[in-house]
């Protein structure tokens, strides 16, 4: 198995169409792709809906997509040529408790493409890819930690130079293959041929770090 994580500094930067958009170019590479998604305090993993459960109830749930429509994000996944497609939903601070299924219902995939940073305490990919949007000055704390194990950073319009970022080394993101994105076209020719350069010069293993 190969596995591809992509992350991003913030909420609505263009994550999902990232992968959305990798699963149709490298097609032939029969992707299982994964959203995860980690709900605050009095959200069930469930239903995605408030609630009375108590904290250790219904930890996550991983939830199998069918529907090929395009109307939701894992739905997306499908509809751009995915084999299969998993919602991952946890309740904040659960995470580690959905590994073991997780793995499980991976075991024997060919290729897995996960939208997450968090994912990065668990697994340690053949790829990492940061979306970073220098006009949110949000950066999550996950992405924030992950940085330094970026293999490519993925920047939208209108780059670094205009970062709102506080307390963010862009030397640290210079430092890193970084590629010029904009909203409606995410995954260029160039981050394609990254993206399948690194996989093919890579093992088939990714490790779990715990």
């Amino acid at each position: 198995m190969q596995m591809v994580v992509v992350g991003g500094n913030s909420r609505e930067v263009g994550k999902t169409s990232v992968v959305a958009e990798l699963i149709r170019a490298l097609h032939h590479r029969n992707w299982t792709a994964i959203k995860l998604t980690q709900f605050g305090h009095g959200i069930c993993s469930v239903d995605s809906e408030p609630c009375g459960c108590a904290p250790g109830e219904h930890p996550f749930v991983i939830q199998e997509e069918h529907d090929r429509s395009g109307n939701s994000d894992t739905s997306r996944f499908l509809e751009a040529g995915a084999r299969r497609a998993l919602w991952v939903r946890v309740r904040q601070g659960m995470l580690e408790a959905a590994i073991p299924d997780l793995r499980q219902a991976i075991a024997g995939e060919e290729n897995v493409i996960l939208e997450s940073n968090s994912i990065l305490h668990f697994f340690r990919p053949h790829l990492y890819l940061t979306v970073l949007d220098p006009a949110k000055k949000d950066f999550k704390d996950s992405a924030r930690h992950f940085l330094d194990r970026a293999d490519a950073c993925l920047v939208l319009e209108p780059g670094l130079e205009h970062s709102l970022w506080e307390g963010v080394s862009l030397e640290m993101v210079r430092s890193k293959p970084v590629f010029s994105i904009r909203k409606g076209c995410y995954v260029t020719p160039e981050i394609t041929d990254f993206v399948e350069s690194r996989l093919l010069a890579s093992d088939h293993s990714p490790a779990l770090l715990r």
